[in-house]
């Protein structure tokens, strides 16, 4: 699923319908959006319904954004040891992914897991479990999942590649599964990106261990938060301590150029708009 057009969007709004995401990045001279397909701070999923599904599907037609991700709910843990809670978010994501089938999204977003009473190594065969159990839902779909690297907070799994790694290996030959790296959290778990020398460095241990193969979007943020703080604060592009020449390096470098790039900086639409036509300047100097 990878192009030579640019896709660089944000995370818009479905405030009132999904629909309103897309015209929402349309607006703000978006080629790509990531939304959720339902209220993320609830448990009851969102039934999508005909007219709604249609009017998706005009407004996708209309405004000719591709490659569309989907975020997850944050209440979702695939790896809790909690079998109420467990249970409670494997009905959650398989939901989630039903959406994503509904609407023909390409990409279903999602935190790994975060290993609250248990072990990192629990957590992370519990969320292989979880996925492999969906099999009959996932396989041979278009909607590929896509594993988002973490800042590492608290007892969050997924902020060193090999927890990637360990994940892919398990389920790759059964479930589309693939990486969306985000700036800020790989940077906050101390993985250095500020510089082309350090994207380099950082983009052959990703290849060492997981594979570029596997990389499928960013999530471009700056952070707030210092290098291997494990905390997660979003910051406008340049505004943060990453700095602007590591998303120059993304928007320049073969290896990331082409790849979807969602913004979730803080701001809204008139900074993205902003910055949007920032990462697209950056490709023509």
């Amino acid at each position: 699923m990878r192009t030579e057009k640019l896709l660089l969007g944000a995370h818009t709004s479905a405030a009132g319908g999904a629909q309103n995401a897309l015209l929402e990045g349309k607006r703000i001279g978006a080629t790509t959006i990531q939304l959720f397909t339902s209220n993320q701070k609830r448990w009851q999923g969102k039934i999508l319904g005909g007219e709604e599904i249609k009017a998706w599907e005009k407004a996708l037609d209309e405004t000719g954004l591709e490659q569309i991700m989907s975020h997850d709910s944050y209440l979702i843990n695939l790896g809790s040891s909690n079998p109420e809670l467990l249970e409670k978010s494997r009905k959650a994501f398989r939901e989630e992914a039903t959406r994503c089938h509904q609407l023909g999204i390409s990409y279903l977003n999602f935190h790994p897991g975060a290993a609250v009473e248990a072990t990192e190594q629990q957590c992370l065969d519990r969320i292989c479990e979880s996925l492999l159990g969906m099999q009959d839902l996932l396989e041979n779909r278009k909607t590929r999942l896509l594993l988002e690297a973490t800042a590492g907070q608290g007892s969050a799994v997924g902020w060193r590649f090999e927890h990637l790694a360990y994940i892919i290996d398990k389920v790759q030959h059964k479930l589309p599964i693939g990486v969306c790296i985000d700036t800020c959290h790989i940077f906050a778990a101390g993985y250095d990106i500020r510089t082309s020398a350090a994207w380099d460095a950082t983009l052959e241990e990703f290849n060492r261990v997981v594979g570029l193969k596997h990389l499928y979007a960013f999530h471009v943020n700056d952070s707030a938060k210092g290098l291997g703080t494990r905390v997660d604060r979003h910051q406008p592009l340049g505004k943060g301590l990453i700095g602007i020449e590591s998303f120059q390096f993304l928007m320049t470098d073969l290896r990331t150029k082409h790849l979807p790039k969602y913004l979730e900086t803080p701001g809204g639409p008139e900074l993205w708009e902003v910055e949007i036509q920032m990462l697209q300047d950056f490709t023509k100097k």
